[in-house]
């Protein structure tokens, strides 16, 4: 499965560490953006918080992945700013979630927007893979 945004730096990389955490026996995931930019630092405290280390993470392109096959590509972007990436795979899902990178406050609200954005992104995955399983 793989994960893509923009900049593959928090919501795609918050994904990648869940599903090979709670769903590794069923799922390998990889994530990428359109362009590579750096692991966000809250979308590791966000992830350690939780017992998950993404801290070797690397923030990688969509061409890095150009010769792979998919059986699930999930493009997770902000529906409200703008362009999101597409990549091709067996099956592709769309969902929009807020950037949590883009969130400005001091570094405590931030961990929470983090905190929020991992949560929902844990529920949706919960949610959409079970039943994606059931589909097969």
């Amino acid at each position: 499965m793989l994960f893509i945004c923009n900049h593959n730096s928090a919501r795609s990389q918050i994904a990648e560490g869940l599903v090979n955490h709670f769903f590794k026996e069923t799922w390998e995931a990889k994530s990428a953006g359109i362009v590579s930019t750096e692991v966000n630092p809250f979308a590791i405290k966000a992830m350690k918080q939780i017992g998950i280390d993404i801290s070797g993470h690397t923030s990688k392109t969509i061409d890095t992945f150009k010769d792979e096959n998919f059986d699930l590509v999930v493009t997770m972007c902000d529906s409200e700013k703008g362009i999101c990436p597409f990549f091709p795979g067996k099956s592709n899902i769309y969902i929009s979630f807020a950037d949590p990178s883009t969130f400005e406050g001091n570094d405590i609200e931030k961990l929470k927007v983090f905190y929020r954005t991992r949560d929902e992104i844990k529920e949706w995955l919960v949610s959409n893979l079970i039943n994606y399983d059931k589909k097969k």
